[in-house]
């Protein structure tokens, strides 16, 4: 996984987690919604990459 690509991935989480944390506090189901739904993308993106290095591991 390039580190770029896992930079990425990370700061998405991070977003949607303080995304999350303020619908949590300002009791907005939307804002809730839109963190917890960054935080699934991230994790979909780390998966694709880890599989994406295994391939490669794979092949050399």
């Amino acid at each position: 996984m390039s580190l770029e690509e896992r930079a990425k991935a990370t700061a998405k989480n991070i977003e949607g987690k303080a995304q999350e944390a303020v619908g949590n506090v300002t009791g907005d189901p939307k804002d809730k919604a839109e963190g917890q739904a960054k935080q699934a993308e991230s994790e979909v993106k780390h998966a694709v990459e880890d599989v994406k290095d295994n391939v490669k591991k794979n092949i050399d």
